[in-house]
């Protein structure tokens, strides 16, 4: 069992207990002259709510098997993403209230220093409160409904994503080839809803596809999470063929193992899984696709990441015997790699597909406008990006993680047309 600290209890609670102190203030203000019954209610479900997250955050830190299993999943993610809904929004109504208090504190000061009859009297001023209070609440309902769509519709939102890119040495039996990327499935994360996973199979199979590829992050930690999903990934086709390659998360390194060989063994059951979902699995290794007497690579690394993520791709392993292609294509996880070690490194591969990043699930993409906060962590963080010859795409993924939802940020299956210059 493992041992279970107060403090974090404390601080929790602590916290959600201050916002909620703060904004009751609020609340009574909005509700005056609803009458006495409105105004109860309000009060009753103010607290109510707070009571419901302490005993959530309570049995959270004090379960003895936490997220050392698939089952509790759904748990954490829902408190996780319910503390975002109400308390998003109650720190955004809070900011109009210190705006207030800040005016109103202000006022208590002029007001020792000048007499009386120069200070304005109170009736502007609670008109003024009322009127910040109330565009307070208006914009703090904006997370509200952002995130709530986000659970209950847009983490299912799959859209796709087209680009066409142009190479001058791409052999021409491969003009045009369509390759279709998916990543970070996350597949625990999706719990039982089968119906929105399927009707993201039919899209992709609907892309008729050269080939498939899949860049990481199948599971969050357990091989298990994917045993249920076999049948339906089974079932995505391509005329060429499935690839993939295992992400950060794949390894389990998350979570608490009580020996490393019940650790690698949950590695090579994920590694099973693939085969058995019609994936060749590439652990820095190649394929050579073959038409009409010309060939292109395609390259499958490990993880690679900026530490603490696992740095186990190795790219010269897995350009092994492909060198002299004339074409390659990389999958490798994390796009850091891509400025850290193939740019530097390796010219020669001329387009590569990652993930990692899930846009942070949130966002704006609007025209020109393009803002995560994953930006500032990651610089390639979604869609295409060029230096010189050299191409990255940026999957936003497939699934998700920790927050159950996608806000502005909609799950992403990238269709990528590669054709040579001439032909373009």
């Amino acid at each position: 069992m493992k041992a279970i600290s107060i403090f974090p209890i404390i601080i929790t609670i602590s916290i959600l207990f201050i916002i909620d102190l703060y904004t009751f203030r609020g609340v009574k203000m909005l509700t005056e002259g609803w009458g006495e019954m409105v105004q109860r209610v309000a009060t009753y479900a103010h607290w109510l709510i707070f009571i419901s997250f302490a005993v959530a955050v309570i049995i959270g830190y004090t379960d003895a098997d936490g997220l050392s299993t698939p089952k509790n999943y759904k748990f954490y993610y829902f408190l996780f993403g319910s503390v975002l809904l109400f308390y998003m929004p109650k720190l955004v109504f809070a900011v109009f209230q210190i705006v207030d208090d800040v005016q109103l504190f202000a006022q208590w000061g002029y007001s020792k220093i000048k007499p009386v009859s120069e200070v304005a009297n109170n009736a502007p001023r609670i008109s003024r409160s009322k009127f910040l209070y109330e565009t307070g609440i208006v914009v703090a309902s904006l997370p509200f409904i952002g995130t709530a769509y986000g659970m209950l519709k847009g983490r299912f939102d799959f859209r796709v994503v087209n680009e066409t890119l142009n190479f001058p040495n791409l052999p021409k039996s491969f003009d045009g080839l369509k390759v279709v990327q998916i990543s970070d499935a996350h597949l625990g994360s999706f719990f039982n809803n089968y119906g929105p996973v399927e009707k993201a199979i039919e899209i992709i199979n609907s892309l008729e596809a050269d080939v498939v590829v899949f860049t990481g992050d199948l599971v969050n930690n357990f091989s298990e999470e994917a045993e249920k999903w076999i049948p339906y990934f089974k079932e995505i086709k391509a005329k060429r063929g499935k690839f993939s390659i295992v992400g950060n998360h794949d390894y389990g390194g998350y979570s608490e193992w009580k020996t490393e060989a019940d650790k690698a063994a949950n590695f090579q059951r994920l590694q099973d899984i693939h085969g058995e979902m019609g994936f060749r699995l590439l652990m820095n290794e190649n394929e050579i696709l073959e038409q009409d007497g010309e060939s292109i690579a395609l390259l499958g690394v490990e993880n690679w990441g900026v530490p603490p993520f696992p740095q186990k791709g190795d790219l010269t392993q897995a350009k092994s015997g492909a060198e002299k292609q004339p074409f390659k294509i990389l999958l490798s996880h994390d796009p850091s790699h891509w400025d850290a070690v193939v740019r530097k490194e390796h010219q020669d591969v001329d387009i590569t597909l990652s993930g990692h990043t899930h846009g942070a699930q949130f966002g704006v993409e609007l025209g020109n406008i393009k803002w995560s906060p994953v930006k500032y962590k990651y610089p390639r963080w979604a869609g295409l990006y060029r230096e010189a010859n050299q191409f990255l795409y940026v999957n936003r993924g497939f699934g998700y993680i920790g927050f159950p939802g996608r806000v502005g940020m909609p799950p992403e299956i990238t269709c990528l047309t590669l054709k040579t210059v001439e032909n373009a």
